[in-house]
Parts: structure tokens; C-alpha cells; sequence
């Protein structure tokens, strides 16, 4: 290309904004993908070759910025704009993410300081994430392995590039909702330092971070390297309105509408004990049977209680868990980076990458629940009864407390990640054509150590519960008079009044921190190869082929106290929480091939029509082998116009932690039990397997469900269930036009009709999946259903088992639309606009194909409730909430005129349904009326950003304002979602909130 072609090549990428990928919204311009380490000319005076490129989503160099591969690219300046100081907190805001992903607002399911994305709502599993072009190193967070985009230091970035389409024939496992490219800062000269600064609008959620960073760049090659901290404090629930209470929906029989209450958890500070009736009317409550102890006794902390001490459980008495929970977690982190190259020759280059990540973080939540359900006993003859009958969990006799003297719970993570890519790469000269070569090697390695608080042994506790009296010294005893038990081996106390100060002491003493420690290691070597093979009338046939070797290993220590049984039926010596011990690895061994084929240039209706063909063949040790190919073509009828399409077929293998996650305990919900209304079946058939234990009366009705009560159950990874997994498999389809008139410069407009469908999704299989799959005679899940209880509460739920395996497929499709538009210039400034959309048409889950027991699930436009359906076997986690709107959209306004520049953003989350009036898809947004809807509207989020560079110090100051109209998240309930009545992967729970940065370069 002559010297014009390549400006003219350069300004036409510039201001066709989001030409090369449609619908990604990112709360900033979106521009084309562009040429990677493509320097301009080193003499302008003289005629130049434009440099071949990788653009993500293909191995093939090529001159070309607009490919079938629908990628856009996010600038440094860009993410700067944002005022964000974390690339996963930019790339949230992608139009194309959806369903739940994990960050520190996250606090009930998270707290580990990770952020992660998952393109087309199907999850962070199946979006893959490179450095380079390299694969990022998978954090371990439990119950998935899952990337952390906080780990790349946002000042190294020079751009990211996303691919929006699936790619197993060129990346292999993971790409199947897209590919996520962060790409380093290259050739950089100089010095920067960044400071940043952030604060509510209450007065809260701290931020603050500063980084710095130096380069140099010579003829022998270049290096890179600086440091970034970042500190984000923490956000109580009890700081905002919305979430200070825990807001359940309620009804009652009769007329009563149905309504909002402060309301709670059945596990109350006071007590919510049942009885039969007859000792709950001697006890001050003849209108039931459920008694929870007077605010008079608990606070003269009474022992042992008596008769006039109670009262009747209502609803005032459930416990406030919400204000003791975090809205956001505390998260502290400090970054390290390093790229370096090196010119051995003029052909052969050394690189090396090396990123060090370490990070303090925590979850913190209400006090620990306890009593019978989690396995505690009382004795009728301790001396601390006053009720006289035995409480088991199962003789109908039911007890529940908050240990609020152990303190809240919480987990407090320490966790290192490094990470190194180096190796050589270089040019050659084959069959008269220019070739590419690179050997290289990726190392990772990720450690950490969870210390876990708040959580009483019960065997520590248990002893205490048994018989007891009163000695001849006037001191409470463990044992009976004629069987004593030495005070100095038992300590009696009394469950029913947590404020007495003994019982205090007791709980607080049994409240010992456990550390569990677990590490992972990536190892990945690769030899990539890249050039033309022979020269067609309408260009050169270019090939790119590739091995790859990845090995990978994972190891945990836990503490005694925290072992559960290896096989059914499990017990927790924690009463809610149990573990055990997981190790394991995996290699895999892959070969591929792009073909890059021009078939037609310069010709009339057909400027240009090539196809790419790709294959990719992977074996791995412990599943056996799967092969991938990709067809693609793009054409352009004329010189505006871009049709382009690629079908390719995708696979995920399980991860590492899908196969050997330790056995943890768990708290799913059970939408509903066929056992309901039970009369009785055929010995040895699926419904008498289902529902062993259960009454045949007719009379039996799941409490757990009606209640809309947690389960205990332990979920772990297949290993540990003895399941055998195979890898996901599926198709992905993209067809798209781009369209840049030549009569109106700097106008882009795209669309891209895409679908993915995805079969044996590897899933956590929730307790409504497995005891219906069981009561309809698939018997295998029959292992997998609760141990149900025997005696008073025959047939309830006792533990249950929450295995991985692959079970399920998913079928998503929809469409991206873009539309960007730099305006002329003005006397008073440069303007450019954007909007980026993704329209959901379909989300379909059908748990188990093929199966009698099999649900069909639509999540278009709906919000999945924790307990539902549609959330148990969600593909995405983000703290227990499935969320599919049918739209997502940003809109953007860019203005700079000399040093300033400014732009407004607004970003579109579409209206939505919580629950469904079709009973098939058991959602409901109060688990007492069935097929109970609320519709949401839109939710609309402005952000505003102003900057001033001043030259003569070369420094860059920027302002903003997230949130500027101090939008609030919708109420979605305490019954409904696990954290502070919302969804926060989706919805801002900071409210607005003020910036600032200052950079300076040297």
C-alpha cells in the first residue's frame, strides 16, 4: 500500500465506529479492531507496505480491518473515559453479557474479589479470555474455575478486542459465547503515573488507586513495566434504603392482596420453636404451635426459661438478616507487570509477559443459622428445657436460633495469581511467500488461603445439649445425678436464649476460624506457523496451523473439622458448613488448521468474496478426543456494503474445577416435589424411590417447598460423585451486513442475526432436576435425591447431593444492531454518537433432553428467582439470580474540542418479568400463589465524563459522574434473590457516585 492507501486506510477505521463487530455496548465508543503492533511509517516520505495483523477470532495475517470474525475494539482512551478502574468493571457493560456474572457487589455467593464476563448470557465458563492472544489463568472460585479480568492491570492495556462469535476451530475449549483479547501496550516511551479517587454520593464506598508505569523502546527492542494498586471499601446493606431491610412478599387466605413486609429468616435471635400444641398453649400460644421467646426474658438473659417467657411466632419475629450483609465486598489489590522483546537477529524475537496479581477480599453475612434442621439434638432432660420433650430433626419437634454470638459469617480470601508468557517468534521465507513462526510457553499459577469465620463446630456445641442438672453446689452439670459428667469435659448451656451470658460463651468458644487452602497450575506450550501458500487472481491462499500441549492440576488442604463423609449420607461437623479433600489434573494435546481463501476481487456486484476454513483436533486424557471446524465468508457486493457469516461447531471441555471441586456444602431451593399429595406406587419404580419415607395418605406436603425454605445438601465436583463428564458441544451461527455509505463519511451502521445451541451442558444438577428426573423412572438420578427423613416429619427433605454433571441444553439466539456516526467538524467541538444493542429473541433450557422428567425452560425476558427453575439450572452464576432482558443497550455522545473532551453515556437494561403464569416453568414470585408476575420496566443508567488536558505539564485531569440521576435498582424481594433485595450483577446498588483522575506523563 502506497503512503495515501494507508492513510486513507487508518482514517476510515477511525471513523467507522464498531464496524467490525455489531451490538457490543460498552459505555463508550466503540471502534474497529486494529492492527496489532502496526507501526506508522517509519519515513513518510517514501511509499510503505501496511503490516499484516491478527484481528481475534482467526490465526490468518491479513492487511484486511473488516473480516467474517465480528470483533470490535475497546481503546485505552476509551476505557479511561469510563472512569473505571478495573477492565472487568468496563467490560460489564458489554450489551452482549447477560444472565449473571460475578463481582465484588456480589456478596451472598461471592466476595473473592473476581470479575468476570460471559458473553450471550452463557456464562464466564464459555468465554474465553487471552492476553495477547495467549489464555488468561483460570481463578479458581468455587463452584466454577472462572477468569478475573481484574488481573489485568487496566494502565498496560493498549486495547481489548472482542469477539463475539464462537470459536473452538481456532482457540479451542471455552470460546463458545465469544473471546475476550486484552492486548498490551507495545513500544511505549516514557513514564505515567495515575492517580484515581471515587466516593458516593452518601459519603461511602470509598475507592482510590494509583498506578505507575515506565517503557522504553530502542532498535534492540522494548520493555514495559509498572505497578497498580486499587482499594475498594466496603458498603453495608444497611447503608441504603432499599436493602436495609430484608422485604419479602406475603399474603395471607382470604382477601388479602399481596404485599411487602419487613421480614426475615425463620432462624430468628429469639427463638422460633415448634412443639405440639398442647405444650404451646401451656406456654402462652393457643393459636398455633410455633413460639418464640418475649423481648423481656432474652434481654435479662433468662436460664432456664419458663412458661410466661413466650409467645406465638409471627411474622414480626423472623430475623433481619439484611442490614448485617454487604452490598459490596471489600476488596484490596496490588498488580505487577512486565513485557519485554528482545531482537536476536532481525527475524527472530524473544518476548516474555509476566503479570503478579495479589488480593485481600471478603464476604460477609448474618450470623450462622442452628438447630435441629442443621443436626443439633436437645435433650427433654436438660436442665435448660423448659419444654420437656425431646428436639430432634426428626420427631416434628423443631428448633431454630441465630448464633449471633459466634459473630457474623464471613470469608476472608487471600489470593495470588502469576502468570508468565515468553517465548520466540519470528519470519521466514517459504514457497516465495512471507511466513510467521511462534514457539512459545504460558505458565500460571494461583494459590489461596479462605479463612472462614463465624461458624460453630456442633460437635463442640452437641455435648452440651444433652442431660443436665442442677448439683449439689448449685452449678449446672452434663450428665444426671447418678450419672455426673465432669464440668471440666462438658459444658451444659441453653439453646433457648442466646443473650444469656453462658450461652454466650459456650457458641463464642465453638466459634474457632477453619483455613482452607487450595492452589491450581496452567501449563500450556504451543508452536503456531502462519503464511501464504500460493497467489490466486484474487490474492494469496494463507494458511495457519498449530500445536498445543496444556496441562492442568489442582490441590486443596482442608482442616479436620470441616470433612464431611465421602458417600451418603453426609454430615457436617459445622452443622452449615462441610468440605473435603480434592485433587486432580488433565492434559490436553490439540493440532489445527485456517485456510483463508480468495475467490473473487474486482468484479462486478463482487469487490471481494473470500471464505476461511478452520479445524481443530483435541485430545484429551481423561475424555478422549472431539474435532471442531468453522466455515466462513465475506463478501462485498460494493464497496459499502459488508455480508459476512460463519458457522462453526464449539465445544468446552468440564474445568478443572467442574471435575475436582471439593465437596462444600450448599443451600439450594426445591421449586417443587412430585411427592405432594403422594398415594403410594409400585415398589422399585421411580415415584417409590422418590418418595421413600413419604406418607401414602395423600396428607404429605413438602415443607421445604411450600416454605420456600433453603435445603442442606453438599455439592462437589464429578470426581467426588463418581460422574464421568464429556465435554459441551453445540453450534454457533453468525450472518451480519456492515454498512459505511461512502456519501456520508464517518456513518456505520451493522446487524447480526446470531444463535447458539449447546448440548450436554455441563451443570450443577439441582435438587428439582434430579427428584424429578428420579420420580419419572430415570433411576440413575435417583442416587442423587434427598435422604428424606423418617418418624414426626416423614418424607421431608433431609440432605441432599448436588452433583456436576452434563445434563441439559441450551439454545439462545438473537440479534446485535450498531449504529455510529462521527459528525462533521463544528467551530465549537468534534461530535460523535453511538448506540449498540443486543435484542434477546430466545433462551431456551431444556434440563434434561429426551427425559420423561425433562423441563423446558424460556428465560427471554425474564428474570429467574433464587429457588426457581429457570435459576437452578442457570448457566451463568452471579449470585443466584438468572436475569435474561430482551434488550441491553448503550447509548453514547462524545464532544472535544482542543484540550477538553467530554461524553455521556446511558446505558439500557429492558423491561422484564419476575415469575411466570405457566405452572411448566415453576416460577412465581411468591411461592403461596402460584403463577404470581410482576412486570419491571426499563432501567436506565447516565453516566457523565469531562477531561482537560493541560499541555505544558502533560497532564490529564477527568471528572465524572456515574449514575447521574441516582437511579435506583428494582425491588425484587428477599424471597426472591439472595442479595439486598436485587440483582447487583446487573443492577448499580452504589447509587450515584463522583471521580476523579489525574495522569501524568514523563
Amino acid at each position: 500500500m502506497s503512503k495515501n492507501q494507508l492513510q486513507v486506510a487508518i482514517q476510515t477505521a477511525l471513523h467507522v465506529s464498531g464496524v467490525a463487530g455489531a451490538g457490543i455496548a460498552i459505555g463508550c465508543f466503540a471502534l474497529p479492531a486494529v492492527a496489532q503492533n502496526a507501526a506508522p511509517p517509519a519515513n513518510p516520505q517514501k511509499p510503505q507496505t501496511l503490516q499484516t495483523i491478527v484481528v481475534t477470532g482467526s490465526h490468518i495475517r491479513r492487511v484486511d480491518l473488516e473480516t467474517s470474525n465480528p470483533v470490535v475494539a475497546v481503546s485505552a482512551q476509551q476505557i479511561a473515559a469510563t472512569g473505571k478502574m478495573t477492565v472487568g468493571d468496563v467490560l460489564q457493560n458489554l450489551s452482549v453479557i447477560a444472565g449473571g456474572v460475578a463481582n465484588p457487589a456480589v456478596n451472598n455467593g461471592g466476595g473473592s474479589g473476581s470479575t468476570s464476563v460471559g458473553l450471550r448470557g452463557l456464562g464466564a465458563s464459555r468465554t474465553l479470555i487471552l492476553i495477547d492472544g495467549q489464555r488468561e489463568l483460570t481463578s479458581m472460585s468455587p463452584p466454577y474455575a472462572q477468569q478475573d479480568l481484574n488481573f489485568i492491570p487496566a494502565s498496560a492495556v493498549e486495547r481489548i478486542e472482542v469477539l463475539t462469535d464462537g470459536a473452538s476451530a481456532v482457540y479451542g475449549s471455552d470460546a463458545i459465547g465469544g473471546v475476550v483479547n486484552i492486548i498490551l501496550k507495545s513500544n511505549y516511551q516514557g513514564a505515567q503515573f495515575q492517580g484515581n479517587y471515587g466516593i458516593s454520593d452518601h459519603d461511602d464506598a470509598e475507592r482510590k488507586g494509583a498506578s505507575f508505569m515506565f517503557g522504553q523502546t530502542s532498535d534492540k527492542g522494548s520493555i514495559l513495566a509498572g505497578v497498580e494498586y486499587q482499594k475498594f471499601d466496603a458498603l453495608m446493606s444497611s447503608q441504603r434504603k432499599f436493602s436495609e431491610n430484608a422485604l419479602s412478599l406475603t399474603t395471607s387466605s382470604g382477601a388479602t392482596p399481596v404485599h411487602a413486609v419487613i421480614g426475615g429468616s425463620s432462624y430468628p435471635a429469639r427463638d422460633r420453636i415448634t412443639v405440639p400444641q398442647s405444650v404451646a398453649t401451656a406456654f402462652g400460644c393457643s393459636t398455633g404451635n410455633q413460639l418464640s421467646l418475649n423481648i423481656s426474658a432474652a434481654d435479662a438473659g433468662t436460664s432456664p426459661t419458663g412458661a410466661g417467657d413466650y409467645h406465638c411466632f409471627g411474622n414480626a419475629d423472623k430475623y433481619n438478616y439484611a442490614s448485617l450483609n454487604l452490598i459490596y465486598d471489600p476488596v484490596e489489590r496490588t498488580n505487577g507487570f512486565f513485557k519485554g522483546v528482545y531482537h536476536l537477529s532481525d527475524n527472530v524475537d524473544f518476548y516474555a509477559t509476566y503479570l503478579h496479581q495479589k488480593t485481600t477480599s471478603a464476604f460477609q453475612l448474618a450470623p450462622t443459622v442452628y438447630g435441629t434442621p442443621t443436626g443439633a439434638i436437645i435433650s427433654a432432660e436438660s436442665y435448660y428445657n423448659p419444654f420437656k420433650v425431646d428436639f430432634t430433626p426428626s420427631n416434628g419437634n423443631d428448633f431454630r436460633v441465630r448464633l449471633f454470638p459466634a459473630g457474623d459469617r464471613g470469608t476472608r480470601f487471600a489470593t495470588t495469581k502469576d502468570q508468565i508468557i515468553a517465548g520466540l517468534r519470528g519470519n521466514l521465507s517459504l514457497f516465495g511467500q512471507n511466513w510467521t513462526w511462534d514457539v512459545g510457553y504460558n505458565y500460571g499459577h494461583f494459590s489461596r488461603i479462605e479463612t472462614v469465620t463465624g461458624i460453630p463446630s456442633l460437635a463442640a456445641l452437641q455435648p452440651g445439649l444433652g442431660p443436665s442438672f442442677l448439683n449439689s453446689q448449685g452449678v449446672v452439670q452434663c450428665g444426671t445425678a447418678a450419672s455426673p459428667i465432669p464440668l471440666s469435659t462438658c459444658t451444659p448451656w441453653d439453646p433457648f436464649n442466646m443473650f444469656n451470658p453462658n450461652t454466650q460463651a459456650v457458641v463464642a468458644a465453638a466459634s474457632v476460624p477453619t483455613l482452607w487452602t487450595s492452589w491450581y497450575i496452567s501449563r500450556i506450550a504451543h508452536a503456531d506457523i502462519s503464511g501464504g501458500l500460493f497467489d490466486l487472481p484474487a490474492g494469496t491462499v494463507q494458511l495457519a496451523a498449530g500445536v498445543d500441549y496444556n496441562k492442568q492440576y489442582t490441590d486443596n488442604t482442608v482442616p479436620a473439622e470441616l470433612i464431611t463423609s465421602s458417600l451418603p449420607p453426609f454430615s457436617c461437623p459445622l452443622g452449615s458448613l462441610c468440605a473435603g479433600h480434592s485433587q486432580g489434573g488433565y492434559n490436553v494435546k490439540e493440532a489445527y488448521g485456517e485456510l483463508y481463501i480468495p475467490i473473487l476481487k474486482d468484479m462486478p456486484f463482487a469487490r471481494s468474496l473470500a471464505v476461511t476454513l478452520g479445524d481443530r483436533y483435541s485430545k484429551y486424557n481423561d475424555f478422549g478426543s472431539t474435532n471442531n471446524w468453522k466455515i466462513a465468508f465475506e463478501y462485498h457486493p460494493i464497496d459499502d456494503l459488508l455480508l459476512r457469516g460463519t458457522v462453526t461447531t464449539v465445544f468446552r471441555a468440564p474445568n478443572i474445577a467442574e471435575l475436582f471441586l471439593a465437596p462444600t456444602t450448599s443451600a439450594p431451593y426445591l421449586s417443587n416435589d412430585p411427592c405432594d399429595g403422594f398415594t403410594g406406587a409400585p415398589a422399585g419404580s421411580g415415584p417409590a424411590i422418590a418418595c421413600v419415607n413419604v406418607p401414602t395418605d395423600g396428607s404429605f406436603k413438602d415443607s421445604y417447598v411450600s416454605a420456600h425454605q433453603q435445603l442442606t445438601a453438599v455439592t462437589g465436583g464429578s470426581q467426588f460423585f463418581g460422574i464421568h463428564l464429556k465435554p459441551e458441544s453445540g453450534k454457533t451461527f453468525d450472518f451480519g451486513a456492515v454498512y459505511s455509505p461512502h456519501f456520508v463519511p464517518g456513518l456505520s451502521l451493522s446487524a447480526d442475526f446470531w444463535r447458539v445451541y449447546l448440548n450436554d451442558t455441563i451443570t450443577l444438577v439441582n435438587p428439582t432436576t434430579s427428584l424429578n428426573l428420579c420420580y419419572q423412572g430415570v433411576t440413575y438420578w435417583c442416587q442423587f435425591v434427598s435422604q428424606r427423613l423418617t418418624g414426626a416429619s416423614a418424607g421431608q427433605p433431609g440432605f441432599w447431593s448436588v452433583p456436576t454433571a452434563n445434563l441439559g441444553r441450551v439454545d439462545t439466539k438473537g440479534i446485535d444492531i450498531s449504529g455510529n456516526y462521527k459528525l462533521p467538524d463544528f467551530s465549537f467541538g468534534e461530535f460523535n454518537l453511538g448506540v449498540n444493542a443486543t435484542y434477546l429473541t430466545q433462551f431456551k433450557i431444556n434440563t434434561a433432553p429426551g427425559e420423561p422428567g425433562s423441563l423446558v425452560l424460556n428465560g427471554a425476558g425474564m428474570m429467574g428467582t433464587f429457588g426457581s427453575a429457570l435459576s437452578s439450572s442457570c448457566v451463568t452464576q452471579g449470585g443466584g439470580v438468572c436475569f435474561y432482558p430482551r434488550i441491553r443497550a448503550t447509548g453514547t455522545l462524545g464532544w472535544q474540542l482542543g484540550p477538553w473532551n467530554a461524553q455521556w453515556t446511558m446505558r439500557y437494561i429492558g423491561k422484564f418479568k419476575g415469575g411466570s403464569a405457566d405452572p411448566s416453568q415453576y416460577a412465581t414470585m411468591l411461592s403461596s400463589v402460584p403463577g404470581l408476575v410482576f412486570r419491571y420496566g426499563a432501567t436506565v443508567y447516565n453516566n457523565l465524563q469531562v477531561g482537560y488536558s493541560i499541555e505544558p505539564l502533560d497532564m490529564h485531569i477527568d471528572v465524572g459522574v456515574d449514575n447521574v440521576f441516582d437511579k435506583q435498582p428494582p425491588l425484587l424481594y428477599a424471597n426472591n434473590v439472595l442479595n439486598a433485595n436485587t440483582d447487583p450483577a446487573d443492577f448499580d446498588t452504589i447509587g450515584r457516585y463522583y471521580w476523579g483522575r489525574i495522569t501524568v506523563k514523563f
